[in-house]
Formats: C-alpha cells, sequence, structure tokens
C-alpha cells in the first residue's frame, strides 16, 4: 500500500502524485524497485522543483513481515493496546528528487492487533495541527477501518471550521495476522475481513 502528497496544488502536482501510485502497484516489485521505478518517472516526467512525499508498505502474508520506504513524508501512527505513537523511520528525499537513487528499506514493526493510519502532513500542519489526531484515533478504537478514515476527517473539518488550507488524506490499515477474523462495525453488522 502506499500514500503520496504532490508539493503544490496544481495540474502539475496531480500528475506527479497520479505517476508514483501507478509505478508502485505491481505486486512483484519489491518497495526498493518500485520506489526508484516512481522516482525515476516523477524527476524525468515533473516541472523543475516538482517532488511528491511518500510512504510504499509491503506486507509479506506468509511471513508477516513488513518493511518500508519512506520519502519525506510524516512518520505513521500506530494504535497498539490502546495508545498511539509515531512509528519512527529514517526518511529519504523526496520522489521526484534527481533520478537513479536508491532507496532504505526499513522493516516496519507490526503485531496482530495494530491499527496503522498514514496521514499527509495536511492532517497536522497549519490550522489542522488543533486536532488532537492521538486522541481521535484512540477513540476510534472501536470502529471498523472503514469507518476510522472518515471520523478522522470530520475531526480535522471541525478543527479548522470547514476551512481545511492543504489537502489532507488518510489511509487506515488493521492487521490482524493470521487467519481471517470477524469485527465488529458500528451499524452492529459483524464482517469477515481479510488478514488486513
Amino acid at each position: 500500500m502506499s500514500i503520496t502528497d504532490a508539493a503544490g496544488h496544481d495540474i502539475a502536482a496531480g500528475d506527479a502524485a497520479g505517476r508514483e501510485p501507478a509505478r508502485c502497484s505491481s505486486p512483484r516489485l519489491r518497495p526498493g524497485r518500485a520506489s526508484r521505478n516512481a522516482n525515476d518517472a516523477i524527476a524525468a516526467n515533473s516541472t523543475p522543483g516538482q517532488f511528491v512525499t511518500g510512504q510504499l508498505l509491503r506486507i509479506d502474508l506468509n511471513t508477516a513481515a513488513a518493511s518500508i520506504i519512506s520519502a519525506g513524508h510524516p512518520f505513521p501512527l500506530r494504535l497498539r493496546a490502546g495508545r498511539v505513537e509515531e512509528v519512527t523511520l529514517d526518511i529519504d528525499l523526496p520522489f521526484g528528487i534527481g533520478s537513479g537513487r536508491p532507496f532504505r528499506v526499513q522493516r516496519f514493526p507490526v503485531a496482530p492487533g495494530d491499527r496503522i493510519i498514514f496521514v499527509t502532513d495536511g492532517m497536522l500542519e497549519r490550522n489542522a495541527a488543533q486536532l488532537d489526531v492521538a486522541q481521535v484515533l484512540e477513540g476510534s478504537r472501536d470502529l471498523h477501518p472503514r469507518e476510522v478514515v472518515p471520523a478522522l476527517g470530520a475531526a480535522v473539518m471541525h478543527a479548522t471550521g470547514g476551512n481545511l488550507r492543504d489537502d489532507a488524506t488518510v489511509v487506515c490499515l488493521d492487521w490482524y495476522g493470521g487467519h481471517p477474523r470477524p469485527r465488529p462495525s458500528t451499524g452492529g453488522a459483524s464482517q469477515q475481513l481479510a488478514s488486513s
């Protein structure tokens, strides 16, 4: 899975952000190769100074080993045992700053029951900084992952009075490990989920 955020708010930024996930989407590519492909595509096809921050996470479903590339992006957040903490990573330069660059593949610690939240800087900066993201995520522990994203989005819109000054993106991953297990939604229905 990946999350990206292009510098700027124009068509060039949208084009650059769209190029990165397409280069990372092949399940046959390891994170290092996928990141180099994305970086080179953005560097070759973007206007000077254009770049994209992002993270690319891969979890091997057979071994439950996780690895991540972090390219100039905010740290992921992990909800574990009712507490939210940042997952600190070594940060590489964003995608698109020079072609042919390698990216560090880092181990990403996951355990069954973890909820991993990826956000763009629009969730954390400027007037959105008034929001206590950790508190909202701790309060979301009983929500289905599909419900976490709109709940966090609504909380940031409330905190900014509807005047969000930057794009804000959230990706939520619940990692169960092992065999699929039922997880209740707030609607009262129970759904069978895949391992991730």
